[in-house]
């Protein structure tokens, strides 16, 4: 099985939840679910809008690709991290992406000399 159902069921396994609470989240009955799983049927954007709300990454069941890990597959430095963003307030939310956009800005291109480790400390 491969394509978007066993991406379905990947994502409903890393979640540890049934076909019917999978399903139920989904809006379909767990035979539908089933069947997205085996490739019989397609998704609806409703429903993948849906387990989208409850952690599911979409794009990744779309395309096979993921932009970034799930929650469960963090870093305990990245989990400690987004744990403090989460905790603050929209305006420091936003002073504080203004600085990582800053710092991210300062770093060197890809390929440079830095990144091919010529500058000190690298």
């Amino acid at each position: 099985m491969t394509g978007i159902g066993s991406r379905i069921r990947e994502e409903r396994e890393r979640l540890r939840l049934t076909q019917r609470a999978f399903g139920e989240i989904g809006g379909v009955e767990p035979n539908a679910q089933g069947k997205y799983e085996s490739g019989e049927r397609w998704p609806k954007a409703d429903y993948l809008e849906a387990v989208a709300k409850e952690g599911v990454d979409v794009l990744y069941v779309l395309t096979g690709q993921r932009l970034a890990p799930p929650l469960d597959q963090l870093q305990e430095d990245e989990v400690r991290l987004l744990g403090h963003y989460r905790a603050l307030p929209p305006a420091a939310r936003q002073a504080l992406l203004g600085m990582t956009d800053a710092v991210v800005g300062l770093l060197p291109a890809p390929g440079s000399a830095a990144k091919r480790g010529r500058i000190r400390g690298e």
